[in-house]
């Protein structure tokens, strides 16, 4: 089977009427300065002059593809191939250049444990101040800390200023936060490798019973055991385009063959 017929059928296979992630025709482009600006004066002189220029690069080529409610979809392909800006557009951080991307439900994406702590606040207020920005009030979270708390094992720490954390501290309570949400579609971008061997699989297993409860899984990991281990479907980008979306096993197995002639 080609790529293009393999594409067309598992997008037939995916379409369904309460289809949790819609990618329509989507490709992003990004604008790279042709030449290097060593500070800001020579930018805006040029800028006034009208001579900045730039080059195109195009990171994604007119994608589409569905993921169901209560899927898990692994990402898979190399450094550069488009793999972590396809989960921000859906992530809604950025705005594709073409196409539409719907999302129904709640989102949590792991795209960077940490991201938006405050170093000066202990780890106890981060929690409140992280949630606040996922839409739970302080009740709510007052509800949620201690198994936050617990699942993280941090409790001796919590009333430290998070500037004396390692990261791997930050990694931790970062999602122990988000897995605590229960979201509609848990977003992941290689950041399982959290803590001791122990701590990561208590993180798979975490996933796991989110999985369970209805929760939609994108994971993005250049390991394809661990895209085997939690996903029952696969995606493999190379060079922005879709070569292959169908069962993990298969695409796991085209995608190292791949990796291997090169």
């Amino acid at each position: 089977m080609d790529d293009e017929k393999m594409i067309e059928k598992s997008e037939k296979e995916n379409v369904a009427p309460d289809a949790l992630v819609e990618v329509s025709n989507v490709s992003m482009r990004f604008r790279m300065p042709a030449q290097k600006i060593d500070n800001l004066k020579e930018f805006c002189i040029k800028f006034v002059k009208r001579q900045l220029k730039y080059n195109t690069l195009e990171v994604l080529k007119n994608i589409s593809f569905h993921v169901n409610r209560g899927e898990s979809v692994g990402i898979l392909g190399r450094n550069g191939a488009g793999k972590s800006t396809l989960l921000k557009l859906i992530s809604g951080i950025f705005e594709p250049t073409e196409g539409t991307i719907k999302v129904r439900g709640s989102i949590v994406p792991l795209l960077k444990l940490g991201a938006g702590f405050d170093p000066e606040a202990t780890g106890k207020e981060n929690v409140f101040l992280n949630g606040a920005m996922l839409g739970f009030s302080k009740k709510e979270m007052q509800q949620k800390y201690d198994s936050i708390v617990e699942f993280a094992e941090l409790g001796k720490f919590m009333n430290m200023p998070l500037k004396n954390y390692s990261s791997g501290m930050i990694a931790r309570l970062g999602f122990a936060i988000a897995v605590d949400v229960k979201p509609d579609l848990l977003i992941v971008d290689e950041v399982l490798a959290v803590g001791d061997a122990a701590f990561q699989q208590k993180c798979a297993e975490k996933i796991s019973s989110l999985q369970q409860t209805g929760t939609t899984l994108l994971l993005v990991s250049h390991s394809a055991s661990q895209v085997k281990r939690l996903c029952k479907s696969a995606l493999w980008i190379k060079d922005g385009e879709i070569v292959m979306y169908d069962d993990a096993e298969k695409v796991s197995a085209a995608y190292a063959a791949d990796c291997q002639k090169q």
